[in-house]
């Protein structure tokens, strides 16, 4: 297996509603995104994932996340990961970016290509 390197002007582009993302990398054990959410975007449900695990790291703005039940804010520098079979959220109130990594790769990136 090599390294995988993107620059900060690399990465699959998409542009939708609200939202713009960056598909940085998609590995066998991991896939990350660079996520900008705009004021507007509904944010994300409650939901589980039962075959991997969902993180996010906030680079810019401030996010709510559901956290064991409650919502809990955290703006830049935040870290937050929910193994399989953990419910969470995500909402923001004004622009949002976070890094989100998907472990292992189950395919994440490419459903965002079919919205």
């Amino acid at each position: 297996m090599a390294a995988y390197f993107a620059g900060p002007d690399e990465g699959e582009r998409l542009e939708r509603e609200h939202r713009s993302l960056r598909l940085l990398g998609e590995l066998p054990h991991v896939e990350a995104v660079d996520s900008t959410f705009e004021p507007g975007w509904p944010g994300i449900a409650p939901h589980s994932h039962d075959d991997h695990t969902d993180s996010f790291y906030v680079l810019e703005g401030e996010a709510e996340f559901l956290v064991d039940g409650e919502w809990r804010s955290g703006g830049p520098g935040t870290y937050v990961s929910f193994p399989p079979g953990v419910e969470h959220g995500v909402r923001s109130a004004g622009r949002l970016r976070v890094l989100n990594l998907h472990a292992p790769n189950v395919g994440f990136n490419e459903s965002l290509r079919n919205r």
